[in-house]
């Protein structure tokens, strides 16, 4: 049963709190509001304006699972605080752990500062969760992709063009880096897991992948120097920092290169570019 007082009480709270910095908007220097505007959460929380406006003045539709995760994410809370959330609702809070999606506050934070530098947040199978526009701009949107196609490395296995942002001859060392981080994954969370059904799945459809997977190959790591290849600026040499989050095993990359190189003058040029593949999404 819906708690519709103490939700309406809940969101409105949240929205007090929150600063437009806090979610990666510009302040501007008319801002009356304390914390966000009902808009400025609703364009977050990817609902109409109308929509999230009544549920703050206790009425409209029971939200659904769907739109209670997505307004977790808009209004940046945390685990207990998504959980209260659903609660209020009169919905299950949705599992936490390694195949949950919610990103952690501080995540967004980090990701929301880094809009001029490529960066994505994903899970532990590569799944992307968020990308910044620049992130966009050098690998295409990513977070488009539905199924086990939201993995990279099941996309690895099974779409060739998956291999185009990478040089021909990287391809074969990728291949066991992408096996053998599954079977790590796999070892970790056990035979039914997403990873063991990953792994099963991507035995059936890729000889490639059944060869890798039977040598048992296991602690490869990525190189310092990662190269893409963008279709517009060509080759790029970057170096990728990751950040973990241990309660969902999400990671946050950030791509860099180093300064005065003929990548990073590229990097620099991303903003400019868009997304390169014009992305769309692919199951």
């Amino acid at each position: 049963m819906v708690d519709r007082t103490g939700l309406a009480e809940f969101l409105r709270h949240r929205r007090s709190v929150l600063q437009p910095e806090d979610v990666g908007l510009p302040r501007g220097r008319r801002r009356r509001t304390e914390g966000l505007r009902r808009e400025e959460v609703a364009g977050l929380c990817h609902m109409s304006a109308d929509y999230y406006a009544r549920l703050e003045q206790e009425r409209g539709p029971h939200p659904s699972a769907q739109m209670l995760v997505s307004m977790a994410q808009g209004l940046h809370l945390t685990l207990d605080e998504r959980d209260h959330l659903f609660r209020l609702a009169g919905q299950r809070p949705p599992a936490r752990g390694a195949d949950g999606a919610h990103v952690a506050p501080g995540l967004l934070r980090i990701l929301d500062r880094l809009a001029d530098t490529p960066a994505e947040i994903v899970t532990e199978l590569g799944e992307t969760l968020r990308q910044t526009p620049t992130g966009v701009a050098l690998t295409g949107d990513t977070t488009v992709h539905t199924g086990a196609a939201r993995s990279l490395g099941y996309r690895w296995f099974t779409d060739p063009s998956a291999r185009g942002l990478y040089p021909a001859e990287d391809h074969p060392f990728l291949s066991r880096l992408y096996a053998s981080g599954l079977r790590r994954i796999v070892g970790l969370r056990g035979p039914g897991s997403r990873a063991a059904v990953l792994a099963e799945d991507l035995r059936g459809r890729s000889a490639e992948f059944r060869t890798l997977w039977d040598r048992h190959e296991v602690g490869l790591r990525p190189p310092d120097t990662k190269r893409l290849v963008h279709p517009v600026l060509g080759v790029l040499e970057l170096n990728c920092q990751t950040l973990v989050d241990p309660d969902q095993s999400h990671l946050l990359f950030v791509y860099t290169a180093v300064p005065g190189s003929a990548s990073h003058e590229k990097l620099r040029s991303l903003s400019t570019v868009g997304d390169p593949l014009g992305t769309v999404a692919r199951s």
